[in-house]
């Protein structure tokens, strides 16, 4: 393995760290984006529970704040729930923002990499073929030997570059159709909590509006 990274020339040193810093990214990303810990099952039924129930509280918002990105949008809700639906939809959708801002931490640098490895191989192998051209130069084509080094390197660069690069837009497009997956799960959970919400209000507002006597 030694003597391949060597043969490949200055250039694979580059492309090792992108490989590394790829792996990386995509065994982080796959661990935080799991469902259980974005988009917890159980959640949102006790969420429900709680508001059919008025059981909701500053300790419960902040318990629910630190339960999970889901979780801290139904907690931007909860805490803003006696505000109109206007106001209301407003903070869901701000805070929403700031979740899915971070649901896409490092994903743009992957993104990166895939684009960058295949360039960087490119960039090895016309290096290696101007040091091919230069030792047809110097020695002629008399010593194949002359030729070896800049054609292993040429030739070397461009596959780690596309080994690198064919599973960092793989894993980039996934975890990217999994982020996607994960903002329409939490838009429909908004948009319920919106509405059980309001239908909570309704119900006291109706449960406290005086009775006329017959």
């Amino acid at each position: 393995m030694w003597e391949i990274v060597r043969a490949g020339g200055p250039l694979m040193w580059p492309i090792i760290l992108c490989s590394i810093a790829a792996a990386a990214i995509v065994l982080e990303r796959l661990w935080t984006l799991q469902d259980r810990r974005v988009l917890p099952r159980e959640l949102t039924q006790k969420v429900w529970q709680l508001i059919e129930t008025n059981q909701i509280n500053d300790k419960v918002i902040a318990a629910l704040e630190q339960n999970s990105p889901l979780g801290r949008v139904l907690a931007a809700g909860l805490a803003n729930r006696h505000r109109p639906r206007e106001v209301l939809m407003e903070r869901l959708e701000d805070t929403g923002r700031h979740v899915i801002h971070e649901l896409e931490r490092f994903l743009n640098t992957l993104g990166t990499i895939a684009a960058i490895a295949p360039l960087l191989g490119l960039l090895g192998t016309v290096t290696g073929i101007i040091k091919a051209f230069n030792a047809i130069q110097a020695g002629g084509m008399g010593d194949p030997r002359a030729l070896s080094g800049g054609i292993a390197e040429a030739l070397i660069t461009t596959a780690a570059g596309l080994v690198v690069a064919i599973p960092s837009l793989f894993a980039y497009r996934l975890l990217r159709s999994k982020v996607d997956g994960i903002v329409v799960a939490m838009e429909k959970d908004a948009i319920r909590l919106a509405d059980a919400v309001e239908a909570a209000q309704n119900n006291q507002a109706a449960g406290a509006a005086p009775r006329t006597g017959g």
